[in-house]
């Protein structure tokens, strides 16, 4: 594997390690607030509706639901800008060097979402939330990687990178297709309208973002009236967006991706975070942790993720479907494998989608989020931190 990395790629990684550090203090920000004398305030807050336009055109959504529809919008758009660069011209465009990372976020994906489905198989509604636990968060995971400087190799900074970018677009394609209410037809004909008119500027040779961002509005609302989530608004937005052939050329791809990225990490992944991560633990007991859709989420996250990349990448270089990261070893690669368990922003994201219908399980989701994540990232760090320490 290679032992280079681009210009975009580190910039983007520098970007996400900054950001994750953030996260946790907006996480830890919104536990302390949902179980202090303003957590009344807090989810009174988060419940409070916001009518944008009149009652007979416009929309009323909660403030939870502007951050999560519409907010998270944004960030897909950009995820997707990044996952569109990479398999473009970036550490993905090569079959060899995208092989690995690849079918490393396969087992991630598969093997929690299995460890999931075992432990809810008796309790009907709860299974929708199998997919929790398949996600994992880039600026989290990144974050944690970071404290450890150059101790570890920078191959396996690209693969975790890598990994975790194909991770979100697993995420993408789960929400489009499992996580979608009743369709209603003509918004989804209007929506489709929306993405061949995006297509057509797109082939017409358009580089101004304004024509784009245009149509784009027009897209959320369709897609959102559609019965589809609309953060796939944002999907479909960032893969109209024009990249250039060489790098001589204007890349409107670069540009946006350049502006937006610091104001998602910055700006909408904490206000996500802190919006999100806010549970009560009043009254709570381990009891409480061993109920199936906590349980299932903590054991998906922390023994399923790690198993399920380790797995799966250890038979596709055994049976040399791809390579072992360079100045890398199986434990060092282990390490990493635990670190993907931060599912964090991901997983309660998904979450919300899964249980938007059954809002009591909200609670065991976040307990089993944090629990998993945390555990994952504690894990993941003194693994690495002991194998990679030097002996005198």
């Amino acid at each position: 594997m290679i032992n280079y990395i681009s210009a975009s790629f580190k910039w983007f990684f520098k970007l996400e390690s900054a950001s994750g550090l953030l996260l946790l203090l907006a996480a830890t920000l919104a536990l302390i607030l949902s179980n202090s004398n303003l957590g009344e305030y807090y989810f009174a807050i988060l419940e409070s509706h916001i009518l944008i336009g009149t009652q007979g055109f416009g929309l009323d959504l909660s403030v939870l639901h502007w951050i999560n529809d519409v907010l998270m919008c944004a960030f897909f758009f950009v995820v997707t800008l990044e996952i569109k660069r990479e398999f473009i011209h970036g550490e993905l465009s090569k079959p060899k060097q995208a092989a690995l990372p690849i079918i490393g976020a396969v087992g991630g994906m598969v093997v929690p979402a299995l460890i999931y489905i075992v432990i809810n198989f008796e309790t009907g509604d709860t299974l929708r939330g199998w997919a929790i636990p398949s996600a994992t968060d880039i600026a989290f995971s990144i974050g944690v990687l970071s404290l450890l400087g150059k101790r570890v190799p920078l191959s396996l900074k690209i693969f975790l990178m890598a990994l975790a970018i194909i991770d979100d677009l697993g995420a993408i394609i789960i929400i489009a297709f499992f996580y979608s209410t009743e369709v209603q037809y003509i918004y989804l004909s209007l929506m489709i309208g929306s993405f061949l008119a995006l297509i057509l500027i797109n082939k017409l040779g358009v580089k101004n973002f304004m024509p784009y961002l245009l149509i784009g509005f027009f897209l959320w609302y369709f897609t959102h009236e559609s019965g589809i989530h609309a953060t796939i608004s944002g999907v479909i937005l960032a893969l109209s967006i024009p990249h250039r052939d060489n790098k001589k050329e204007f890349s409107l791809l670069l540009k946006m991706e350049h502006a937006l990225s610091p104001y998602v990490a910055f700006g909408i992944m904490p206000i996500f975070a802190l919006a999100n991560a806010g549970v009560s633990i009043e009254g709570m007991s381990v009891k409480t942790l061993m109920s199936p859709v906590p349980l299932g989420i903590l054991c998906g996250l922390f023994f399923g993720k790690q198993l399920g990349v380790f797995l799966f990448s250890y038979v596709s270089i055994k049976l040399k479907f791809a390579e072992m990261p360079s100045n890398s070893n199986w434990l060092k690669f282990y390490g990493v494998g635990v670190l993907t368990g931060i599912g964090f922003t991901m997983s309660l994201f998904v979450g919300n989608l899964a249980f938007v219908e059954y809002p009591n399980n909200m609670d065991g989701v976040k307990i089993g989020v944090l629990s998993g994540s945390f555990l994952s990232a504690l894990v993941g760090y003194f693994m690495l931190l002991i194998v990679t320490t030097k002996k005198k």
